[in-house]
């Protein structure tokens, strides 16, 4: 188990809260000091909803065409959500139906990230909004945004529970909680890790479906 007990820390909504837990762990990509647990986002519909409303609350995708909502990291629930605030009235679509396709990537041997013939169509001169759990280090964000290009489609931002920036390679990023929701946050690459200069040792590997302990 992580460090301390997983903790709710309360947001303006009663519906919507963001579990995290103190600790010395480690992604693929960096070190950091809190796992925030997001299975209840990514699998409550109430907390999805909750999600997906939040994330409309911005006014920026007031101004935006969204044909296809690209799910990463497990967010197909959230994004369904997400997909239905953005058809309602006040917002706009030029997808042919009047909806908003949800889509997920292939994840191939060599990582990289690929659609099949069928689902070309839906990111193929779409506008493509890239939804993901987090975006820390973007490594992930830019596989996705590098495939959508690759197949045709157009970027058109970036929605995420978590965000440490507010844009990724010149693109907006809109999410929920951010660093200043966690006092002393950090990820960083493995060898400016402050715990493991002190030695401490980690607690657990984590990425977008939980945590392993060590």
């Amino acid at each position: 188990m992580p460090t301390s007990s997983i903790t709710k820390i309360k947001t303006k909504r009663s519906d919507l809260y963001l579990r995290v837990a103190k600790g010395h762990f480690a992604t693929n990509h960096a070190h950091s000091n809190y796992y925030i647990d997001v299975a209840a986002q990514k699998s409550r519909l109430s907390e999805a909803k909750a999600v997906a409303q939040e994330l409309c609350s911005n006014s920026s995708y007031k101004v935006k065409i969204v044909d296809t909502i690209l799910c990463l990291d497990g967010t197909e629930v959230i994004g369904a959500c997400l997909a239905d605030e953005l058809t309602k009235n006040h917002w706009m679509n030029i997808n042919a139906h009047q909806t908003i396709y949800v889509v997920t990537p292939e994840t191939t041997s060599s990582a990289q990230l690929m659609f099949r013939d069928n689902i070309v169509p839906m990111i193929k001169g779409k506008h493509v909004l890239v939804l993901a759990v987090s975006v820390a280090t973007g490594g992930t964000v830019r596989a996705a945004m590098d495939a959508i290009k690759y197949y045709g489609g157009e970027v058109v931002g970036i929605a995420s529970i978590f965000a440490t920036a507010d844009e990724c390679d010149g693109y907006t990023v809109n999410s929920v909680f951010n660093p200043k929701d966690l006092p002393g946050y950090y990820s960083l690459p493995s060898h400016e890790c402050p715990l493991c200069k002190e030695g401490k040792k980690l607690d657990a590997l984590i990425n977008s479906h939980g945590f392993s302990k060590l």
